[in-house]
């Protein structure tokens, strides 16, 4: 078996593949073919992340605005509210994860910035969906102080902070809320480089080549 096979792509160009059938088979130059077609998989990611959050477009559910409008509605106004582009990005993206994670909706989003955000902004998104539900959980037969389990938290108040004065604001069908194409350029900028990551040096080793 050669050290790499070759294939064509649907877009009929040769396109190279690592031979081995284990990984513990790899060779350096497997790894350089991977390697490759995974640092420009990875600058795609704010493309993929758009499309996924297009998804939302639409999408009541029972809602007085549509997902995709709460979520550029609580990027708005925090945006206007003078937040930085790792938090407005965060506010865009936190419920991106209501089409995959319909019970766990807060974790998805919070994995896809966490490489790009602070902890403390990461820390909000991940757990923003306890500290929401001091708005309506009671309304469900849940415990609307769920957020107190994180009391003693340092991220406490600036969770609730995001919550309270961006995130349940979010849902008046008269706000005059930005397009998606106005956060875009922020999207692709607070993703253009890891600022923590298993494979960041990957991407690192790409920049200094």
């Amino acid at each position: 078996m050669q050290a790499a096979d070759t294939l064509h792509s649907a877009a009929g160009h040769a396109q190279k593949r690592a031979a081995f059938r284990e990984m513990k088979e790899g060779t350096a130059e497997d790894w350089a073919i991977i390697g490759s077609e995974y640092r420009a998989f990875a600058k795609g990611l704010p493309d993929r992340v758009l499309d996924h959050l297009k998804l939302l477009d639409g999408d009541f559910g029972g809602f007085p605005v549509c997902r995709l409008e709460h979520s550029l509605q609580t990027a708005t106004r925090a945006h206007r509210d003078g937040r930085d582009e790792q938090y407005v990005v965060m506010a865009l993206l936190h419920d991106i994860g209501d089409t995959l994670g319909s019970y766990n909706h807060p974790e998805v989003a919070a994995s896809i910035i966490k490489p790009f955000v602070s902890e403390e902004v990461h820390w909000i998104c991940q757990n923003h969906g306890a500290f929401q539900g001091y708005y309506y959980f009671h309304f469900l037969g849940m415990d609307r102080e769920a957020r107190e389990a994180f009391r003693d938290h340092s991220h406490y108040d600036a969770c609730k902070h995001f919550c309270e004065k961006y995130d349940q604001a979010a849902f008046d069908p008269a706000y005059d809320s930005e397009p998606l194409e106005f956060f875009e350029p922020m999207v692709r900028r607070v993703m253009a480089k890891p600022l923590s990551s298993l494979y960041a040096k990957a991407m690192e080793d790409e920049a200094a080549a």
